[in-house]
């Protein structure tokens, strides 16, 4: 059973595993350790992911994750990619789970399509500075600020439960990192949506060519608790847990306004030489700064009305 607390001494988390359909990506952010090139990489198929979910379903995991690279929009396989992505979140309701999608910009009528088999949907702004165009989203055309500006204002138009978030230290400044909460923030007081924006520290992996620094933990409380001023109340601010590594600046960054930790499952797969802290380690850290830690939904109660009958899962209540 799951449920929410406006208890202000609680942390959330959601129980989840993520999916991923494809590694393939026509983007090439310099900074990625998730990508594999187009045609590198065979799509997961059904009765892969059945065999997955099956063994799921006798763990404590709510929330699937289905996490995909981008198939151009102007590739034939888009189609069936997109068909992909819908089966496989079709397939985790069949099973008893919650999927939320993120899988990169999606057209309006593909955005239509997969609400109805997600309880919420999710793209990262990063941030909106065209001048990363020219750096770290060189050859990287989805990353267009505008572009995904507009992903979250169709979300609103749809009614889709919404995350979101900045991606700190990729070359952008610290009046990129208030206009882009501040173009959040707009969109959500119109149409009400934005469930989480999510902080990320740049984590420099394995796997990049992008050479810098991870992005400064003793900064980010500072930042995150600017970005409570500049969000909505009923707006959560998220952080991954993995990549803020020193627990004191942990307890910090959520003394400063971090209210939930996101999904929680076996491997980080956008960050992968940083393997999550699983629930019991994250409890024992929390409890030293007086915090419950809490697992919730990859929905928040608020949005129960926008969903379908067909995603009000009988086993999990909203409350």
């Amino acid at each position: 059973m799951f449920s929410f607390s406006q208890n202000q001494n609680i942390v959330t988390y959601s129980p989840a595993y993520t999916i991923v359909p494809t590694y393939e990506c026509f983007n090439r952010c310099s900074y990625c350790n998730f990508r594999t090139d187009p045609g590198q990489d065979p799509w997961l198929t059904l009765a892969e992911a059945k065999s997955i979910l099956q063994q799921l379903q006798s763990q404590n995991v709510c929330e699937i994750l289905i996490l995909s690279g981008e198939v151009h929009p102007h590739s034939p396989r888009r189609s069936a990619w997109l068909q992909r992505i819908y089966d496989l979140c079709a397939l985790a309701i069949e099973m008893g789970f919650l999927p939320h999608t993120n899988v990169g910009p999606l057209s309006f009528e593909e955005m239509r399509k997969l609400k109805n088999v997600n309880v919420s949907m999710g793209l990262m702004l990063e941030q909106l500075t065209p001048q990363l165009l020219n750096t770290v989203h060189r050859h990287a055309p989805s990353k267009i600020p505008e572009v995904r500006l507009q992903q979250l204002k169709w979300a609103g138009e749809l009614q889709i439960p919404f995350t979101t978030g900045l991606l700190l230290g990729i070359g952008e400044t610290e009046n990129d990192w208030w206009e882009t909460l501040a173009a959040i923030s707009d969109l959500h007081q119109r149409y009400q949506h934005i469930q989480e924006v999510i902080m990320q520290p740049h984590s420099p992996g394995s796997q990049q060519s992008f050479d810098a620094s991870p992005f400064d933990p003793h900064q980010l409380p500072e930042v995150i608790a600017k970005a409570r001023q500049i969000l909505p109340r009923d707006i959560t601010i998220q952080i991954p847990p993995n990549l803020i590594q020193d627990q004191e600046w942990l307890l910090a960054c959520i003394a400063a306004g971090a209210r939930d930790l996101g999904g929680i499952s076996p491997k980080d797969e956008v960050n992968p030489d940083y393997p999550h802290l699983q629930e019991q380690a994250l409890r024992e850290i929390l409890q030293l700064g007086g915090w419950e830690l809490v697992p919730r939904l990859p929905v928040y109660p608020q949005f129960a009305s926008w969903l379908s009958d067909q995603l009000l899962c009988d086993r999990i209540s909203i409350s």
